[in-house]
């Protein structure tokens, strides 16, 4: 019997864990089906975007408002870029998907939600940018229509910025504020 493909319009906290494809054409997200422990590793050429979701996170649920909006508005004018979900409960360490959750062990991603950009040559990553914590739809439009001219200066050699410094984030924008907050009121 083979096993039913899941389509969702958004993917959320209620959602099957796993690693979903945005298809554009249709508007959906599409659950990859695999049972494999391998992670989900980008070989075939392009531009990714990848959110690291959990499915215990309200920073994660924030962070949808932006996301969902942004990836309807540019998968279409970006053809050449991939967009993708890894979703688990809690990071790798409660996830009933071993692929998603050997995916955000594979990047490293300890912090969510998380978005990883990452340009794919030849099978490999060539150049990517990880960012921690929610970012707004003006952040979103500033690191990910741009990210190509990033990825393309780095292959050529040439000195690449990051356009969104990790202090720079809206939630080590709240971290700082919440810390000067507290020292003023001792």
């Amino acid at each position: 019997m083979a096993k039913r493909i899941t389509r969702l319009k958004e993917v959320g906290s209620t959602s099957p864990q796993g690693i979903y494809l945005y298809d554009p054409e249709d508007d959906m997200w599409v659950m990859q089906p695999s049972d494999d422990p391998d992670p989900f590793v980008p070989k075939e050429d392009g531009y990714y975007v990848i959110y690291f979701d959990n499915t215990k996170c309200p920073a994660c649920r924030r962070y949808d408002i932006y996301w969902y909006p942004f990836v309807r508005k540019y998968a279409k004018k970006l053809s050449d870029y991939k967009f993708v979900i890894v979703l688990c409960g809690w990071f790798a360490r409660e996830c009933v998907s071993p692929t998603a959750a050997a995916t955000f062990t594979y990047f490293d991603v300890h912090a969510s939600p998380t978005t990883y950009l990452a340009h794919v040559k030849g099978g490999e990553i060539k150049y990517k940018e990880k960012y921690e914590g929610v970012l707004t739809d003006l952040e979103l439009e500033k690191a990910v229509p741009t990210f190509k001219e990033r990825a393309e200066k780095a292959e050529r050699g040439e000195p690449v910025k990051k356009p969104i410094k990790d202090e720079d984030t809206l939630l080590k924008l709240l971290k700082k504020l919440i810390q000067e907050a507290s020292k003023g009121g001792t």
